[in-house]
């Protein structure tokens, strides 16, 4: 039994590495090209992270942006196949304690 349980543990980190590869081979737009169409719609932030990710079934590379002097983070979500921004949202650290849990 508890060699099923570990098997199940591993096979669940296996399959998040090709997931992530086979959504890398899809886009269309490097995370280099995202990051700075990101940075260009929040002046003066820095990148705190960014992932590619399927949202409401579009592939867009998505980054939490900082900005000196504000606790808020911005949220950029830059469209993976075409370059294009769908979203730009601002969160303060109360909703993003929300969405970490």
């Amino acid at each position: 039994m508890a060699a099923a349980l570990v098997a199940l543990g591993v096979s669940g980190c296996a399959t998040e590495k090709p997931e992530q590869a086979e959504l890398s081979a899809q886009a269309k737009i490097s995370r280099a090209q995202a990051q700075q169409t990101a940075l260009a719609k929040v002046a003066g932030g820095t990148i705190k992270e960014g992932e590619l990710e399927k949202e409401k079934g579009r592939l867009i590379w998505s980054f939490d942006i900082t900005t000196p002097g504000s606790k808020d983070i911005s949220e950029v979500a830059v469209d993976a196949l075409t370059g294009d921004v769908v979203s730009v949202e601002q969160e303060t650290p109360e909703q993003q304690a929300k969405e970490k849990d």
